[in-house]
C-alpha cells in the first residue's frame, strides 16, 4: 500500500469519527427545537394533570358554597309559618317573600354571568358570598314585612353570584371525572337544607326565627376566608389573553397533584367577544339555549314546588292521611281577620329532614344515568318520573306513605336540577359559559317566582289543582329535553363557539 493510499484511508476514518461525534449533538439539538415548538391547550393541561389533591380541595370549598346557597333558599320553607304569625300575613303575602328572593336572583343572574365572562369567575363568586351574607344578617333585624321582603331580594341577588361557583368548579375538572364529581355536589346542598331545618327545630322554638337567620350566616363568613385557596379559572384567563396567569395556575395545580404539564408551551388564542348574548343565540346554540331556558324554568318550578308544597301541606295540615293524629286534624285558616297559626311541630321538622335525605339517596342512580345514558336522556327520564310522582302525592295514604312519596319526589327533582347544571356548564363555550349559566339561572328563578303562588296560595283551595301544574310542566319539559341537539357526555369543554 502506497503512502497516498494510506493517507486517504486515515482521512476517511477520521472524517467518519467526526460525523459520528456530531450526529448525537445534532439529534439533541433537534429534540430541543421540537420541544420548543410543541404547544398545548388548557384542555390538554387539565386532562394531563388529572384528578388529585387540588380537586379534592376545590370540591370541598366550592361544594360548601352549595351549603350556603341551600340554607338561604330553604330558609324560606322554615321561616314562613313564623312570619305569617308575626305579621298576620295572607297566603299571597307569604308567597311574595319567595318571589322577591327569586326576583333578585333573576335580575342579578344575567348580570353576574356577564361580569364573570368579562372580568373573571372568582370575583363574582367571592363578591356574591359577601353580599348574600351581609344582607342575610340584615334580614334578621327587619322591623316590618316590607323591609323583610326587600332584604331577602338582596340576598337573592348575592346568591346569583354564588351560583357561578359551579362554572368555576367545572372548568378545572377533567372530562372523565365530571359525571362522577358534579352529581356528588348534591351532598352539600342536602347538608345545607338539613342544617337550616335542624336550626329551625332547635332555635326557633326557644330564640325565634331572627336568631336562626343570624346563626345561619356563619358558614358564609367561614367560606369567605377559605376562598383565597381557589384560583381564577385558567380557561377564563386564556380567553381574556392572560396566558401567563393561566400557566401559573396550571403549574400550581400540577404541583399540588404531584403531576406535570404537557411538554411545550400554552398556546390558545384570546377570545375578543366574551360575555356576548349573540353567542347563545347563534346558529350553533339557538335551539339548545331556548330548550335549556325552559328546562331550567321547570327545574326550579318543580324543585321549589316540591319544597314549598311539602311545607304548606304540613303547616296547614292539608294532607289526605288515613291515620291522622289530633294535631293534623286542626286546619290553618283565617276567620274574621284573625290569624290562626300552626307552627311546625317536631314531627313536621322530622318529615322535612327525611325528605331532604331524598336529595342524596339516589345519587348513585344519577351517576349511573349520566355515564350510561348521557345528559339528554337522563333529563328526559327524570322529568317524566317527577311528573308521575307529583300526581301520586294526591293519593290518600298513611303519614309514612306520604313521607316516602315526598322522599322520592325530592330525589327526582333534585337529580334533575343537578343534571341540568352539568349539561349547561358543558354545552356552552368558555367565552359565554358564565353568561349562558346566568341566563339559565334567571329563567329558573321565574319558575321559582311562580311556584310559591301555586304551592302556597292555590294549595289552600285544592291540593290536586296545586300539584297538577307541576306535573304538566315536567311532562312538557321531558319532551323538550329529548329534542336537545347536543349531547355533552365525554366531550371536551369548548373554548369558543
Amino acid at each position: 500500500m502506497g503512502d497516498g493510499t494510506k493517507t486517504q484511508l486515515v482521512s476517511a476514518i477520521h472524517l467518519q469519527e467526526v460525523e459520528l461525534q456530531e450526529k448525537p449533538a445534532g439529534k439533541q439539538q433537534g429534540s430541543e427545537s421540537d420541544k420548543a415548538d410543541q404547544t398545548f391547550t388548557v384542555e390538554d393541561a387539565v386532562e394531563t394533570i388529572g384528578f388529585g389533591r387540588f380537586h379534592i380541595l376545590l370540591f370541598v370549598i366550592m361544594g360548601s358554597s352549595n351549603i350556603v346557597e341551600a340554607m338561604e333558599i330553604m330558609l324560606l320553607a322554615v321561616v314562613s309559618p313564623e312570619i305569617r304569625c308575626e305579621w298576620r300575613l295572607d297566603d299571597w303575602q307569604v308567597a311574595l317573600v319567595s318571589t322577591m328572593v327569586f326576583l333578585g336572583f333573576m335580575v342579578c343572574g344575567v348580570l353576574g354571568g356577564y361580569v364573570a365572562d368579562r372580568y373573571g369567575r372568582w370575583k363574582v363568586v367571592c363578591g356574591g358570598f359577601i353580599w348574600s351574607a351581609y344582607f342575610s344578617l340584615l334580614t334578621s333585624f327587619a322591623p316590618s314585612y316590607g323591609w323583610f321582603i326587600f332584604l331577602r331580594s338582596m340576598v337573592g341577588c348575592g346568591v346569583a353570584g354564588v351560583s357561578q361557583g359551579f362554572v368555576l368548579k367545572t372548568e378545572f375538572i377533567p372530562a372523565k371525572h365530571r359525571a362522577f364529581l358534579l352529581p356528588l355536589a348534591t351532598i352539600f346542598w342536602m347538608t345545607g337544607s338539613m342544617l337550616i331545618i335542624i336550626l329551625g327545630m332547635l332555635v326557633v322554638p326557644t330564640l325565634g326565627w331572627r336568631w336562626m337567620i343570624r346563626i345561619s350566616v356563619t358558614p358564609s363568613v367561614v367560606l369567605i376566608f377559605l376562598f383565597k385557596f381557589i384560583p381564577e379559572s385558567a380557561r377564563y384567563n386564556v380567553s381574556a389573553g392572560n396566558v401567563d396567569a393561566a400557566v401559573q395556575t396550571l403549574q400550581q395545580i400540577a404541583r399540588m397533584n404531584r403531576s406535570s404539564l404537557p411538554a411545550g408551551r400554552l398556546v390558545e388564542p384570546a377570545v375578543t367577544e366574551r360575555g356576548s348574548w349573540r353567542i347563545l343565540l347563534n346558529s350553533s346554540f339557538r335551539r339548545t339555549s331556548i330548550l335549556l331556558w325552559y328546562s331550567w324554568f321547570v327545574a326550579s318550578f318543580s324543585y321549589y314546588g316540591s319544597v314549598l308544597s311539602s311545607s304548606e301541606l304540613l303547616e296547614k295540615n292539608l294532607l289526605c292521611v288515613t291515620n291522622p293524629d289530633r294535631e293534623h286534624q286542626v286546619k290553618h285558616r283565617h276567620e274574621d281577620g284573625l290569624c290562626y297559626c300552626i307552627p311546625f311541630a317536631f314531627d313536621d321538622y322530622q318529615t322535612l329532614l327525611i325528605s331532604c335525605l331524598g336529595e342524596i339517596a339516589l345519587v348513585p342512580l344519577n351517576i349511573g344515568l349520566l355515564n350510561v345514558f348521557g345528559r339528554k336522556m337522563s333529563l328526559t327520564v327524570l322529568q317524566l318520573m317527577a311528573a308521575i310522582f307529583f300526581m301520586l302525592v294526591n293519593i290518600c295514604t298513611t303519614m309514612f306513605g306520604f313521607t316516602v312519596l315526598l322522599f322520592l319526589l325530592r330525589s327526582l327533582v333534585s337529580m334533575n336540577f343537578n343534571v341540568v347544571y352539568i349539561y349547561t356548564a358543558e354545552v356552552y363555550p368558555t367565552a359565554a359559559r358564565s353568561l349562558g349559566m346566568g341566563f339559565c339561572t334567571s329563567f329558573s328563578r321565574i319558575g321559582g317566582m311562580i311556584a310559591p303562588f301555586i304551592a302556597q296560595v292555590l294549595m289552600s283551595r285544592s291540593v290536586f289543582l296545586a300539584l297538577s301544574p307541576f306535573s304538566v310542566a315536567c311532562l312538557l319539559c321531558a319532551l323538550g329535553n329529548f329534542l336537545l341537539p347536543i349531547e355533552t357526555r365525554g366531550r371536551a369543554l369548548l373554548q369558543s363557539s
